[in-house]
């Protein structure tokens, strides 16, 4: 059921609920790319493998 909010109910309205999700998945995006990325680079043979059919590769 919808209803029009009062004055004094919109001031209470915060919009951080979205900049916390925002920064939360930015965070786990990062971490991951840099995991990857140093396993890449650190381990002389190795592979990766993410959701969606991505395996990577690489070494003898």
């Amino acid at each position: 059921m919808r209803r029009v909010l009062t004055e004094k109910e919109m001031k209470q309205v915060k919009g951080y609920e979205a900049l916390t999700l925002t920064s939360v998945l930015t965070v786990l995006a990062i971490s991951l790319l840099v995991s990857i990325t140093y396993r890449f680079f650190v381990t002389a043979k190795g592979s990766a493998s993410l959701p969606g059919g991505f395996n990577f590769t690489w070494g003898k």
